[in-house]
């Protein structure tokens, strides 16, 4: 499911790119003992930094987006294709 079909400005192509980066190093060091064996961690705070470069979004979109970016951390069964193209398809040409 494509979640951009709204008319909106796009984001910058480099904050998109910086924050797939930082997405897929959340996802790839995430696994669901983790908070078990490291006291103080909060997946919450993994998507924190992984949202960082896409601020510029509004509210509404921030928060969507947001969940999404917990899903597909959090989750291993999420569709990581059409979120990486959905992801994307945010960033100007």
């Amino acid at each position: 499911m494509n979640d951009n079909s709204q008319a909106r400005p796009a984001l910058n192509r480099s904050d998109v790119e910086a924050a797939l980066a930082r997405i897929a190093v959340a996802t790839f060091t995430y696994y669901p003992e983790k908070a078990t064996e490291e006291p103080g961690y909060l997946v919450d705070e993994d998507v924190d930094w992984a949202m960082g470069p896409l601020r510029a979004m509004d509210a509404g979109e921030f928060e969507r987006w947001r969940e999404r970016v917990l899903a597909v951390i959090s989750d291993a069964s999420q569709d990581r294709r059409a979120f990486l193209a959905d992801l994307m398809a945010l960033a100007e040409d």
